[in-house]
């Protein structure tokens, strides 16, 4: 499909897609003069630059930013920049950024004038539709409604009245159609004294059909009388036949009368609206039509009882406005000490009937600075609540705005497409009524029931309706202050903050392992960490990245990771210091932008937009994959190449939207990886290349050193060196692979005094051979003493058996009686081994012998 800017007759349309589309005009000026030209530019997903170039084709310097700013819907913003002598090129270029199917919001041109031009070519006759009634007329005029013009004409022609009509610069009539039930709407009339209203039908304005032909239809009576539906709480009717607020410090459901709040309680101020007969006085409703006036002063929404439904417009392509306007927020008195929370919240219920592309649009205005879509819901949607949160004190105007089709059609197709809004409810409001009433903190010598302030992170006691401080490691309730149940402990591994109003981690973080402590220390990670991931491309090739700031633990609670949009030539840092109302800037514990690279579009820069919350609610710490449904799966990231278990942080976004009915939900998950220094490096799922799988859950993978735990005693161990000179060495090294940062240090080398071990070897091996040359030489010696031993006992038996014969005769050879036959041999010195040795070292020079005592069988008488 070709993408182009599309004339609309009175202005001109930019494209809807994400291609860059330029509108050029080339001018020659005789003299300097100025463009001047009036806007609609309502949605940021398109970029819209005005710029100028000379004849060189060189972008000329201006005074103002090239930049377009947004403009509130429905209304016309004016654009004028000064321009030189010479050729001027003009430049109108759009840029759309789709990531997902809707359509971008086109940009409309209208009114372009040009001041310095001293001559024209040639003039132009008027288009069909537009006449010019004077000579050397500007420019030609619009024809009116119910009348028409051919090309160049110089008046309009009339229609005929009862059977044509036609629209604003028609160039022709079209016969008037049979009335159907598309051409009338019904409406409610305020209640009258006896509790009634009345049903009243009427035409939608213009008429444009006719009732006498056979196919139409009447307009049905009007007059049929309802029950009035009763008050809205906070009001009251007093007998009368319209409801009046309560006045301060009362409160009403809408049924009874207005009645003071009891002693100790103060009035829920705030605005709930579900009863519709009248419009409530600070609501109003309109009709805008970017190229028409026909549903000016329209009502664009009509009350109906139970609801306030959109009205049936001008034609298809109306916006249909309902306008609610606020002028502040501000918390209950016990809670005015509170800060950096909640102060509100605004919640309406609703649903879409719808046959084609209808779309409803909340936007939200701050201090009447611009108007911004919220969210939008396109098509068919059941019924269904939306709440937005409020945290500042300022101005508000909420609008929703319908459109039944956001194609060129000035007719009534789709007029019974509409949205139904059932209730509106704010809460906290500044001059606000109240339904009810809640009980308050009093002072400690109060007088009457009057309410005091309680001082930040303090809960009232229910006995004693005093106020008391929430204790440590818990926060104080936004909606509810009575009682300690107001009071909600902090996630895992979370504390509080001073004034107990958030939940934040102080980057330490403890967990027992197999009887061992790790201990965590992220400070050096709770600066704000970045990663750019993609690129990814649009359907029509337009190269994009995701840029994710988080902001991970530490200071008090606050949330420091910042998105942006539209950057052009600015800084964060410019822009926050420069306004801290700056509407295009978020701040949480997660953001995302999306950022267009300079070179994708041909721009000066890169330009940021789409930024949106991810987490603003910190939720835990923990070494679990799991918390508050949040789930890591396991096959998400690699597996760690370590057992240091991964520590894994939690956040929220309190905000919900239409995919992510429970709000977005981030998961960090910090990892142990000594080889990435410093801030490290973050990464998402591979499955995942946007962060998140279905667009609610974000999942963030940071392998740092920083994350690993403290070291301990357990993470070294020591060396014991050799014993030299008589000290010894004991040296303490790091376990391998080292898995541990900072904590305790290695201690120092520790030197103590020893004995020699050599010396001892030595004396030990000296001796032991000493003892074995001993040994060997003893046994040499007994051996031979014993050899000489043995040969003289036996010369000296043979001696005495020699001399035995000469001896005299014995007197009787015979054995005695009681003798014994044998002899014996007796040693009558038998020694020990110390004794031979003792003998051996004394012994002298005669014969050392053994004595024997030799027993024989001779008769002691001879």
């Amino acid at each position: 499909m070709h993408s182009s800017w599309i004339p609309r007759g009175s202005y001109i349309e930019s494209n809807r897609d994400d291609c860059t589309v330029s509108l050029i005009y080339a001018v020659h000026l005789k003299k300097s003069g100025y463009v001047f030209f009036e806007y609609q530019y309502v949605d940021n997903n398109i970029f819209f630059e005005f710029f100028i170039q000379n004849d060189q084709c060189q972008e000329m310097d201006t005074t103002t930013d090239k930049w377009v700013k947004l403009t509130d819907s429905g209304e016309w913003g004016s654009h004028s920049v000064m321009l030189k002598s010479g050729t001027n090129i003009l430049y109108w270029r759009t840029t759309g950024i789709l990531m997902g199917s809707k359509a971008v919001k086109p940009v409309l041109v209208k009114n372009i004038t040009i001041e310095g031009v001293a001559y024209t070519s040639e003039c132009f006759p008027c288009k069909p539709g537009t006449f010019s009634n004077k000579p050397g007329s500007f420019n030609c005029q619009v024809c009116p409604r119910n009348t028409y013009s051919a090309k160049g004409a110089k008046e309009c022609i009339r229609c005929k009245e009862d059977s044509q009509f036609s629209e604003e610069g028609s160039s022709e009539c079209t016969e008037r159609p049979p009335c159907t039930t598309k051409d009338y709407f019904q409406i409610h009339t305020p209640c009258d004294e006896e509790g009634k209203t009345q049903i009243m039908y009427k035409w939608i304005e213009p008429k444009i059909c006719r009732e006498d032909l056979t196919d139409a239809i009447r307009l049905p009576p009007s007059g049929e009388k309802k029950d009035c539906p009763p008050c809205n709480p906070g009001f009251y009717n007093n007998g009368s036949s319209s409801c009046h607020p309560c006045p301060p410090g009362t409160f009403s459901d809408g049924t009874k009368e207005c009645r003071p709040c009891p002693a100790g309680t103060e009035p829920a101020l705030g605005f709930e609206y579900k009863w519709w007969n009248v419009l409530p006085g600070n609501m109003k409703t309109s009709c805008f039509n970017v190229g028409n006036s026909k549903c000016d002063g329209m009502n664009g929404w009509e009350v109906a009882g139970d609801h306030i439904q959109s009205g049936a417009g001008g034609s298809d392509n109306d916006y249909l406005i309902l306008n609610l306007h606020i002028p502040g927020f501000k918390p209950p008195t016990s809670m005015t000490g509170a800060t950096g929370s909640e102060l509100g919240r605004i919640t309406f219920v609703f649903e879409t009937l719808c046959s084609a592309d209808c779309v409803l649009y909340f936007m939200v205005d701050i201090n009447r600075k611009s108007t911004n879509v919220v969210e939008s819901w396109g098509g068919t949607k059941e019924k269904q609540a939306y709440t937005h949160v409020i945290f500042k004190n300022a101005t508000f105007t909420f609008t929703w705005a319908f459109q039944r089709t956001n194609q060129g059609q000035d007719n009534r197709r789709f007029i019974n497409d509409m949205v139904k809004i059932y209730s509106i409810t704010a809460t906290n409001a500044v001059d606000g009524v109240a339904s009810s009433c809640r009980a308050c903190a009093l002072g400690s010598e109060q007088s009457g029931s009057s309410c005091v302030p309680c001082p930040p992170g303090h809960y009232i006691e229910k006995e004693t309706n005093q106020c008391k401080e929430c204790p440590p490691d818990t926060y104080l309730s936004i909606h509810q202050v009575y009682g300690k149940e107001a009071c909600i402990p902090c996630g895992p591994g979370s504390k509080s903050n001073q004034d107990r109003s958030v939940c934040y981690s102080d980057c330490f973080f403890y967990h027992e392992k197999e009887n061992q402590s790790l201990h965590y220390d992220f400070s050096n990670l709770s600066s704000v960490g970045s990663l750019m991931n993609g690129p990814s491309f649009t359907s029509k090739g337009t190269k994009y990245f995701h840029f994710f700031n988080i902001s991970l633990c530490g200071h008090e609670g606050k949330k420091m990771a910042l998105c942006t949009n539209n950057i052009t030539d600015f800084t964060v840092k410019e822009i926050v210091a420069g306004s801290d109302d700056y509407t295009n800037l978020v701040g949480a514990f997660v953001c995302q932008s999306t950022i267009i690279p300079s070179e994708s579009k041909g721009f000066r820069a890169a330009l940021s937009s789409q930024s949106i919350i991810l987490a603003d609610t910190f939720l835990g710490v923990t070494v679990e994959t799991t918390l508050q449904n949040i789930d890591i799966k396991e096959d998400m990231f690699p597996v760690p190449p370590s057992q240091i278990p991964d520590v894994h942080f939690f956040y929220k976004s309190s905000t919900t939207t239409t995919s992510c009915i429970n709000g977005r939900s981030t998961a960090v998950k910090m990892r142990c990886n000594p080889t990435k220094s410093g801030a490290g490096v973050i990464s998402v799922p591979s499955k995942c290349p946007a962060g998140t799988c279905d667009g609610c859950t974000f999942y963030f993978l940071w392998e740092s050193a920083e994350a690993c735990p403290l070291c301990t005693e357990h993470d070294f161990h020591e060396i014991e060196g050799a014993c030299k000179r008589g000290f010894q060495e004991t040296l303490y090294v790091w376990n391998e692979p080292k898995w541990c940062i900072k904590g305790i240090s290695l201690p120092e080398k520790k030197l103590a005094t020893c004995e020699t071990v050599d010396f001892w070897l030595k004396v030990g091996a000296g001796v032991g051979a000493f003892a074995a040359v001993l040994l060997v030489a003893l046994t040499c010696y007994f051996w031979k003493k014993n050899q000489k031993l043995e040969y003289k006992y036996s010369k000296l038996v043979m001696t005495t058996n020699s001399k035995e014969c000469e001896l005299p005769a014995a007197d009787s050879c015979a054995i005695m009686e009681g003798e014994d036959n044998e002899e014996e041999v007796v040693y009558s010195n038998k020694q020990s081994l110390l004794g031979k040795l003792k003998s051996l070292a004394t012994k002298e020079k005669e014969d050392h012998f053994e004595s024997v005592q030799l027993k024989t069988s001779r008769s002691p008488n001879i």
